[in-house]
């Protein structure tokens, strides 16, 4: 940069000498040529364009960098270029020049490569499509943002020439390993629409397949993809119904918002109005005069069935819930407006306090808040009531968010709080912003309209107002003064002479129409006032506006017909004026009063009504909110904004009178209410004569398939999937999702892994026979974890149902190996547990190819958990002994596997009597659980003696988050609420496993699943001992051999879910050190970097 400004001066210094070499010619009178040189002309245009010029010498000094053999170069020329790019300035002529490294080996430049192009691939169509067969084969690259990045170019190319091609690539995307490739393969089929809506049908099988994907960074693309393309596709919902619902409080922001006003849109069609019973109660409250009692009884009883909320339509708003205490605010508005449409007016209340928090922000965020607020004021008053204070206008407030706020404060006016209001008024109006000051006084008007009380003092500040010295005010004042007089016309004779006096110093032409029309309304009332007023106008009709013309017009008639004698030569002197006045309407208004009011042979019949039409009592003006009309569009959106329909948008349903089938949304389950009773001891006994499938199991199997638990929907948040029932040839014809295959696999080599050791046992040989008998007399199928094919057969679901008897042989088993799976572990078929696909006979031909690279040789590995390394005696006081009058509680975490589940993790509380007397009946009650979290609680405690104490240990399934389980812990006299938040290290079982299965594992956690950290380590904490101390002390970690010395690995698994987490501490030159953390958790997976890094960091 500074070479081409030196440049740029030597050349300017050149030019300069050369002008006055010129001009010295001309005094000395030499000829010179008429046409300058080459080298002239250059110089010239040096000094007259020097900026085009230095435009044209980066972009040249650009395409050599892009044309170099270095890498540095051309990465240093795209971050340039990209910068231009986000400046706003035009870097198109560079396109040749950046398309030709599109192919390059270096992953940063291609990335930058891809930015560029997917800005100005549509307006360089020509070139892009030269380099189609390159971004096909990118689509297959192992780098999942490249992939992206391919598919982003190539949906941004809008020619409709390779429609086919987007289209195969947009298939080949959704069904991709990365969630983040699928997330923009959504995103492509919207471009895709709008090139093409004949594509239509091929992409809604798309979007139906991503919408089971089980991803939270898919799901918010996906539904905005259903949006555009198919909104009326409700039914594509129904299944995802129960998952979208779950997945939100963990989708992205911008995708939640997509969401919840497409759940608003299907709840309106799904459920009915929850708004009926306080409908049904007014009914009810009105009784026909003429309705015997018996036929009132009738119909009071009709009414009566009490209203039950849809166990969904509960779902919807309880998991929504959350999401008032969003950061961000469209995701809060979003969440209000669902309450304001779908939930129980009972209910809708607690969105007010998250509303007022918005007005903390911005003033864009605050005009849309106050938009939706003020809409929301109409109707129901009470929600904002006690909130008043924050609507109250700051100096520092933009206009218009100072006239939203005034519009909700007089739309919160009550008989309560009216004279706090006024008193509030009267500051507003003295504002130095004059068009806010007119605001309040039409809101004072108001105010006065709707509290009788309150009128006439209203009236009289008004009045007050018309001695001010700001005509705007006065101006204002009058217009409104006029619209309540209308209400009260006989009582206020006074103030229309006063007003009448007004018109001498108001020049506001709408203040002066209406001084005159009040007049005209009230002649009669001041017959000595009205006369002289028209006299005064008549001198000055020519100069006044248009507005006050057309009012002396109808006060000269007024008084024609109520005074003539007067009035008359002065009225038709006016309407001689207006009979040739400029505007037309005066012109016509001057001719129809003149045949209406003054008699002659070519009057109609009209005229004989004339005293009738122009002084008929009028009906007084309503004053209404502007925001009133706005309540039949959604909240929130953008034709509510502009009050008027924006293209687009799609308008709310009514509520439907009965409730269409609710089983459309059921998901079929592959565990039932039989194996919790036999879990229980409560199964009947299987006979030893009968087959191992009884007809009767078979039933009841078909009989529960259909309908789906609660626990099990609210489980999908935690990432857990509802399997379906399809027939086995079915699953082999459909799709699978690459992004499970490898999960499957795996489960696959265990369950045989496992089924091989069990066939050692007589017992268990005769069961594997039966079950190998049972198979090939039935169709069998595997079962997918993926998102995308959710089945099972009823063969596969039979075949894990097990007798009483085979149940308590495997117990103690479990109890020694919990990660092995056996088909007659009834505990791994619990609602919240991932489906466990099971090999059997039948395999379909696509699985079959997924299954090729798989060794189920002996040598499989086996993650087997292993004992705790170190167990810390570290307890978290549970209740102080000041609180629990005497009885103080602790609890501990012993690392070890919970022996009442084997998804809870293990807790000790320790309870002291620290008082003289004995505490009778200790036990826990009124359990306070977020959703899908359980509790397996201890047994009730008789007494405790004084000074005594007792540990007791009980099991709490945290669902993998460190949400705090809050309960009660009572005695025989008192209950204290208390509660158990985790840390996060013990939410893990430690594991025991090789470096080699370290590494392989590590290798399919990479991406969206690894977070790591640079951290300085002083020189004490890089010894291996520290370093195992430090980080075992603060999560149940495992210890995995490694080679080199440098570097430490750490496994666990999750407790509820069993997901990996692998830990990396790898020591670096000098004093840093890097913290990698793989799992599919990736929230534990924070959480958990969060807390070793001070732990190992200096200090």
């Amino acid at each position: 940069m500074e070479e081409d400004f030196s440049f740029l001066d030597h050349f300017s210094a050149v030019s300069s000498t050369v002008k006055s070499v010129l001009g010295l010619a001309e005094s000395l009178q030499v000829t010179l040529k008429s046409e300058p040189t080459v080298e002239e002309k250059g110089l010239i245009d040096a000094v007259i364009e020097p900026v085009e010029y230095t435009f044209i010498i980066r972009n040249e000094d650009l395409k050599q960098m892009l044309e170099s053999n270095k890498d540095s170069a051309k990465l240093d020329a795209m971050k340039r270029i990209v910068g231009m790019i986000a400046k706003g300035k035009n870097a198109s002529e560079l396109f040749p020049a950046v398309v030709k490294n599109v192919a390059s080996k270096n992953i940063e430049i291609k990335k930058l490569v891809y930015v560029y192009l997917v800005r100005y691939a549509e307006e360089q169509q020509d070139l892009a499509l030269l380099s189609i067969s390159t971004f096909q084969r990118a689509l297959k690259d192992p780098n999942q943002l490249i992939r992206a990045s391919a598919l982003r170019v190539l949906s941004s190319i809008r020619v409709p020439i390779i429609v086919p091609i987007m289209m195969l690539a947009i298939k080949e995307a959704s069904a991709d390993l990365s969630p983040y490739v699928r997330k923009n393969a959504a995103h492509a089929i919207q471009k895709l629409y709008s090139l093409d809506p004949e594509q239509k049908e091929m992409l809604i099988e798309v979007i139906e397949k991503l919408l089971k994907d089980k991803s939270t960074l898919v799901a918010g693309s996906v539904v905005m993809a259903f949006e555009e393309v198919c909104p009326d596709r409700i039914d594509l919902i129904h299944r995802n119904y129960r998952k979208l619902c779950n997945l939100l409080v963990d989708v992205e922001e911008w995708g939640q918002v997509v969401i919840i006003h497409m759940l608003t849109r299907y709840a309106r069609t799904q459920f009915v109005s929850p708004w009926k019973e306080d409908d049904n109660l007014e009914e009810n409250s009105e009784k026909n005069f003429y309705d015997s009692d018996e036929e009132q009884k009738d119909k009071t009883d009709k009414r009566k069935v009490p209203y039950a909320m849809d166990p969904d339509h509960r779902l919807l708003i309880r998991n929504t819930k959350p999401l008032l205490q969003s950061r961000n605010a469209a995701v809060v508005m979003a969440v209000a407006q669902l309450y304001w449409h779908l939930s129980p007016k009972s209910e809708a209340g607690i969105i007010s306090k998250s509303l007022v928090r918005l007005l903390r922000s911005n003033r864009e965020v605050q005009y849309i808040v106050l938009q939706n607020i003020a809409t929301m004021s109409i109707q129901r008053k009470g929600m904002f009531e006690p909130y008043l204070k924050s609507f109250y206008v700051r100096s520092t407030d933009p206009t218009m968010i100072k006239t939203l706020k005034l519009e909700i404060l007089t739309n919160l006016a009550n008989e309560a709080n009216i004279s706090t209001l006024l008193r509030e008024f009267q500051t507003y109006v003295k504002s130095q912003d004059k068009q806010f000051a007119a605001a309040t006084i039409q809101a004072i008007g108001r105010c006065a309209t709707n509290i009788s009380e309150v009128t006439d003092t209203c009236l009289n500040g008004l009045v007050c107002l018309l001695s001010n010295r700001d005509e705007i005010v006065v101006a204002e004042s009058v217009v409104v003064i006029k619209k309540l007089l209308q209400m009260q016309p006989a009582q206020h004779g006074e103030i229309i002479k006063h007003m009448a006096k007004l018109l001498d110093s108001i020049t506001v032409p709408v203040a002066r129409a209406s001084i005159l029309w009040l007049l005209g309304e009230n002649c009669e009332r001041v017959p000595k006032i009205a006369p002289d007023v028209l006299r005064k106008m008549a001198k000055s009709f020519t100069s006044e506006d248009d507005l006050v013309k057309l009012q002396i017009l109808n006060l000269g008639a007024k008084l024609y017909l109520t005074n003539s004698k007067q009035t008359k030569l002065l009225t038709q002197y006016i309407l001689n004026l207006g009979k040739y006045d400029q505007n037309y309407d005066i012109r016509d208004r001057t001719r129809f009063i003149r045949q209406l009011i003054v008699p002659n042979e070519k009057s109609g019949a009209l005229s004989k009504y004339a005293k009738k039409i122009f002084l008929a009592q009028k009906p007084a003006p309503l004053l209404e909110s502007p925001f009133k009309e706005r309540d039949h569009f959604q909240l929130g959106t953008l034709s509510h904004t502009l009050n008027i329909k924006a293209s687009g948008y799609l308008e709310l349903s009514n509520w439907p009178e009965v409730a269409p089938d609710p089983s459309v949304r059921n998901v079929e389950v592959i565990e039932s209410a039989k194996q919790w009773t036999s879990i229980s001891g409560k199964a009947k006994k299987v006979k030893a004569d009968e087959k191992f499938y009884s007809e009767s199991e078979e039933d009841a199997s078909d009989s529960n398939s259909d309908s789906e638990s609660e626990s099990g929907s609210e489980s999908e948040d935690e990432g857990k999937e509802e399997g379906s029932s399809e027939e086995s040839d079915e699953y082999s014809s459909d799709e699978s999702d690459s992004e499970s295959d490898l999960d499957n696999k795996n489960q696959v080599v265990k369950h045989k892994s496992k089924i091989t050791e069990e066939s050692d046992s007589d017992d268990d040989e005769k069961t594997n026979a039966k079950l190998k008998s049972s198979d090939s007399s039935e169709s069998s199928s595997i079962e997918e974890s993926s998102s995308d094919s959710e089945s099972d057969t009823e063969s596969d679901y039979e075949s894990r149902k097990p007798s009483k008897k085979e149940e308590k042989k495997t117990w103690p088993e479990r109890q020694t190996n919990k990660k092995d799976v056996s088909l007659l572990d009834l505990d791994d078929f619990n609602p919240v547990s991932t489906p466990v696909a099971v090999l059997t006979p039948a395999i379909s031909p696509a699985l079959i190819a997924d299954l090729e690279g798989l060794n189920l040789s002996a040598s499989s590995p086996v993650i087997n958990v292993s004992t705790p390394v170190f167990v810390p005696m570290k307890t978290h006081e549970l209740l102080h002994r000041m609180s629990g009058k005497g009885l103080a509680a602790s609890y501990h975490f012993p690392r070890q596997p919970c022996i009442f589940g084997d998804q809870m993790v293990s807790v000790q509380v320790t309870l002291n009597n620290t008082t003289d007397q004995k505490i009778e009946n200790i036990h826990l009650s009124d359990k306070k659980l977020p959703s899908g979290m359980k509790m397996h609680v201890f047994s009730p405690i008789e007494s405790l003696e004084p000074g005594g104490s007792i540990t007791v240990a009980m099991g709490i399934d945290f669902c993998d988050s460190t949400q705090t389980a809050c309960f009660q812990l009572c005695t025989k006299d008192d209950c204290f609420n208390v509660n158990i938040q985790p840390p996060v290290g013990e939410l893990l079982l430690p594991v025991a496993m090789s470096e080699k299965d370290f590494r392989r594992e590590q290798g399919m956690l990479t991406g969206m699943n690894e977070t790591s950290a640079i951290i300085i380590a002083s020189p004490q904490n890089s010894t291996p001992p520290v370093i195992l101390q430090k980080i075992v002390n603060v999560a149940n970690l495992g210890i995995v051999p490694s080679g080199q010395d440098n570097i430490h690995r750490f496994a666990a698994k999750t407790v509820h879910s069993g997901s990996l987490m692998l830990v990396t501490v790898e020591l670096k030159e000098g004093s840093t050190a890097q913290l990698i953390i793989n799992t599919e958790k990736t929230v534990i997976g924070s959480i958990l970097l969060r807390e070793l890094k001070p732990v190992l960091s200096q200090g």
